[in-house]
């Protein structure tokens, strides 16, 4: 069972939006240094719906072969296809991922029974661990805790990332569950909470910028240093708030960028952040530790 701080690593581009895996290589490099404990790679965060099939199993691979087996390599091959995820997990599993991530199917709006086949079906067809993965303010389709039990029962669906910021679902979760299934976090302003109830670690947006206070607040929390890890998200709180300010990647991007990590490129739909929102950023950028105070 993967435990603590796995970030959900964001997508270099250049500035003309092709693929930078270069500056992938050196943000894997980056977070193997901070003690990131996953590396979470085409996600949301890793913009999956704008890169097409190639791309995306071009970024699995780069992940993989690079991070050599010094840090797990988690590949989101969520679809809202069926087909598409088997297909995407079963490319996963070939180029060498430990785990997958998958997001429910969006827009179709399926019933319960329909998530539970759809994730059944990826569980039968493909043997690698899986991770479900309930995010229902972006996908409009919400994975009910019920469900969740039920899918939990097949070998290899072995966690949860709930990114629904309830506490209330979390804990019924983590009461309900076996030990051996992990539940973590998609919400960093709630994270620590859930990791204080018992959560396994949390696939944090945050981490992109903060990876060796998120591996440590995790590693405190853990541990019952409920103090250290209080103060450790204080002084990542700005952070977990002001990197939604506009859809997610968009200001984590911009942070990165600010912070000479990677360049500024980002496809449509999606733009650099608004001039309005960079003060805030950086400024919450700063609390944490992440670039230097003005």
């Amino acid at each position: 069972m993967l435990k603590g701080s796995l970030v959900a690593i964001v997508t270099p581009m250049h500035e003309d939006g092709s693929l930078d895996l270069d500056a992938l290589k050196n943000l894997i490099d980056f977070h193997v240094e901070a003690g990131t404990d996953g590396i979470v790679i085409v996600g949301t965060t890793g913009v999956s719906p704008t890169v097409d099939v190639e791309e995306h199993c071009l970024l699995i691979k780069t992940a993989v072969e690079h991070s050599a087996k010094r840090v797990p390599v988690i590949a989101g091959t969520g679809a809202n296809s069926t087909r598409e995820a088997i297909e995407l997990t079963m490319h996963a599993k070939a180029l060498g991922a430990d785990a997958c991530l998958l997001v429910t199917p969006y827009y179709n709006k399926p019933t319960q029974e329909g998530l539970y086949q759809h994730f059944a079906s990826v569980a039968q067809a493909v043997d690698i661990p899986q991770i479900l993965y309930n995010v229902p303010g972006r996908t409009g389709c919400d994975l009910q805790n019920d469900t969740v039990i039920r899918l939990s029962q097949l070998k290899n669906i072995v966690g949860i990332k709930d990114a629904t910021g309830g506490i209330e679902r979390g804990t019924d979760l983590l009461l309900r569950v076996s030990k051996d299934f992990a539940v973590y976090s998609g919400d960093d302003a709630t994270s620590l909470s859930l990791l204080l109830l018992g959560g396994h670690g949390v696939i944090s947006v945050t981490a992109n910028v903060a990876p060796k206070l998120m591996h440590e607040m995790c590693l405190q929390a853990a541990a019952g240093n409920v103090v250290a890890a209080r103060e450790i998200n204080a002084k990542l709180f700005g952070l977990h708030q002001k990197l939604f300010v506009e859809a997610n990647p968009i200001p984590v991007k911009w942070a990165l960028q600010q912070m000479g990590v990677i360049k500024t490129g980002i496809r449509l739909p999606l733009v650099n952040l608004s001039a309005q929102y960079h003060a805030v950023l950086k400024a919450a950028m700063q609390h944490a530790g992440v670039i230097e105070s003005a």
